[in-house]
């Protein structure tokens, strides 16, 4: 079937997808344009335009009422005050009540509503009202800021694909993208995202896939090419066969992410939210203080009482309460954008304080593409390649790759793991294999090479298979020494001559070599055991997942890498390219000093006030500003990291 009969095949339902929100009405498969009474489909409009607009009415009525209550007297004025103050003020005292009915009696909207009503009580309309006001000011703007800085997060979450279209019986036909399975051939024409992780069975094409990596530049893919979920179809009809179900694939497991990254809180916001609950009954009882102290000493009551309100709106403690959450959720969104997915703000926070690295060497220094260098032995290369093409190892595949002759009939082929195959040939027993493999059986070999033959218990000959170091390796290195990183060190279970080779070509000093799985789990701890309070190891293959379930922070390298690594990782980078990993540290550090100058600067200002309010000094405007202005300032200073 060619792209045209594709089109128009999806030409219908396309009709309506053209306006942006397709609402699922099934009339759309059958007009041109939807016009249908009650449907959604054209005619809504964006949660941030439906947002504002509210917000605006609102406020523009209650200025109204307020500004008509300022210019007239009497009765009339008293009730224009308490209209605008219902206006901008039922949903706090609302929320205050509703909480005080579950047993939850101190928060910022108990404060704000004790202050406002003892101000009405006492004929401060004006400032009662414009308390209310400027709260109801300060949560628009934080509203609309907060909004901005989940655009990111909210432009990843549109990876999400609803419907696929399959090749069956000759004909094309949509189903859910959840009803994929295994197997099926997905037909993908120029604009779509593909649904599914699966390898390309007919055609070429280039594929966007900034959404998921970070970067711009599109990839070119061709027939027996992988291609993931969330990718976009740039130029050409390609037919997909689907290697995993919808909510195996990548871009499922992406949302999975994001959607709980919000439920792991960092230290830092577990403390706030800890703070505020002792906080704020603290406060209480000090605004009682103000007042009952001095009218025990004869001092006026209502002079007292009225600091005493100024005391309590100044003390809210929602400018932490907002701005701490919203950093480490800007934080995380602008990770995202940049192509690294974080589990959680709990991980961020220990990622901004790693001071030792760990990383495997295949495919996360190298690019884990081998070539064979040098032979000692033909009969050695012929038995290597031999046995070897029942691995799926890259080493094996490069030896299998470089070998062009006849093979050797093997039989009884056993993977000795972490050191290497065996097998029987004609009766003989072959060993192919690590340097360790033939000291264990005690087998005498020449060093040099990484790869060793044996037939019964004699070597007969070696392969040296080398790896290439990717491009950025190097200047990654670099950039994590200029971080401050004190202790980098590579893990690997080459033999050491080529592993130290690899690690000074990057300059790396430290290098654990000739390492099983479980070695690089103890490498871990011996790191811990020298000084490194958080370490960090990234890595990409299934037996990098104990030592990043060990490690403070786990990072998985690369979208496509292996499942257990992801699963087993706190941090996912998603292009395969250990440059992301400085640049998510910046990232992470960023994000953790914009909290501690908001939690100074929020402090700082409301100590200042609160004394103020004390002395007599400060008014109830300097009270709203203490509260709303200082969370608005916090909450822009939160934002600053979406710029950097």
């Amino acid at each position: 079937m060619n792209e045209a009969e594709v089109n128009e095949h999806r030409h219908k339902k396309d009709c309506c997808e053209g306006h942006g929100h397709c609402c699922g009405h099934e009339h759309h498969h059958e007009h041109d344009h939807c016009n249908e009474e009650g449907c959604g489909c054209c005619h809504d409009h964006s949660e941030d335009d439906g947002y504002i607009k509210k917000g605006v009415i609102r406020l523009a009525v209650g200025l109204a009422a307020l500004g008509s209550a300022i210019f007239l007297q009497g009765s009339i004025s008293v009730v224009l005050y308490i209209i605008a103050y219902v206006i901008f003020g039922y949903d706090v005292v609302l929320e205050a009540v509703e909480n005080i009915l579950k047993g939850h009696l101190f928060d910022e909207n108990f404060l704000m509503s004790l202050a406002t009503i003892c101000a009405l009580a006492i004929g401060e309309y004006t400032e009662a009202v414009a308390v209310m006001l400027f709260y109801q000011l300060g949560e628009f703007l934080q509203g609309a800021v907060v909004n901005r800085s989940r655009r990111s997060i909210k432009d990843l979450m549109e990876l999400n694909i609803d419907d696929a279209n399959i090749l069956k019986n000759g004909n094309i036909i949509s189903i859910e993208a959840e009803d994929l399975n295994i197997g099926d051939i997905v037909v993908i024409k120029p604009g779509e995202k593909i649904p599914v992780d699966g390898i390309i069975t007919q055609g070429s094409t280039t594929l966007d896939m900034k959404s998921l990596t970070g970067e711009s530049v599109p990839v070119d893919k061709t027939e027996g090419d992988n291609v993931i979920s969330g990718s976009v179809n740039n130029s050409s009809l390609i037919y997909v066969r689907a290697e995993k179900k919808y909510a195996d694939s990548t871009v499922s497991r992406i949302m999975d992410m994001v959607e709980n990254a919000s439920s792991r809180k960092s230290e830092t916001e577990s403390f706030i939210s800890r703070f505020a609950e002792i906080y704020t009954p603290i406060v209480v009882l000090c605004a009682v203080a103000v007042v009952v102290i001095p009218a025990a000493f004869g001092f006026g009551f209502r002079t007292w009482f009225y600091r005493a309100l100024i005391f309590l709106v100044a003390s809210c403690p929602c400018a932490l309460v907002v701005s701490i959450p919203l950093t480490f959720f800007a934080g995380i969104g602008m990770m995202s954008k940049k192509g690294v997915l974080v589990k959680g703000g709990n991980f961020l926070e220990l990622l901004s304080k790693t001071d030792a690295v760990v990383m495997d060497k295949t495919g996360t220094i190298t690019k884990g593409e081998f070539e064979v260098a040098a032979v000692d032995g033909e009969d050695a290369l012929k038995y290597a390649a031999s046995i070897e093409r029942f691995s799926t190892h890259p080493i094996a595949a490069a030896i299998v790759r470089y070998y062009k002759g006849e093979y050797i009939e093997i039989e009884d082929i056993n993977n000795i793991t972490g050191f290497g195959l065996s097998g029987k040939a004609d009766g003989k027993t072959v060993l192919v294999g690590s340097k360790k493999l033939m000291e264990s059986r005690a087998i005498g070999c020449d060093d040099g090479y990484n790869v060793y033959v044996a037939v019964d218990n004699i070597c007969i000959g070696a392969v040296s298979v080398e790896d290439t170091v990717k491009e950025d390796s190097k200047s990654a290195v670099s950039q994590l020494d200029l971080l401050g990183i004190k202790n980098i060190a590579m893990l690997t279970g080459d033999k050491r001559d080529i592993a130290e080779g690899i690690a000074n070509e990057v300059g790396i000093k430290n290098v654990y070599s000739e390492l099983l799985p479980q070695d690089k789990v103890k490498a871990v701890e011996d790191i811990h055991d020298k000084g490194s309070d958080i370490v960090a190891a990234i890595g990409d293959g299934i037996n990098d997942a104990p030592v990043l379930a060990r490690a403070d922070v786990g990072i998985a390298m690369g979208g496509i890498g292996s499942d257990a690594a992801i699963e087993a990782a706190d941090v996912v980078i998603m292009e395969d390219s250990l440059a992301k990993l400085p640049v998510a540290i910046r990232l992470a550090r960023a994000t953790m000093r914009l909290c501690r100058e908001n939690v100074a600067f929020v402090l700082g200002v409301k100590v200042i006030v609160l004394v103020l309010a004390v002395l007599g000094i400060s008014n109830m405007w300097l009270a709203v500003f203490a509260d709303v202005g200082v969370a608005l300032l916090a909450v822009l200073n939160s934002i600053r990291i979406t710029a950097m």
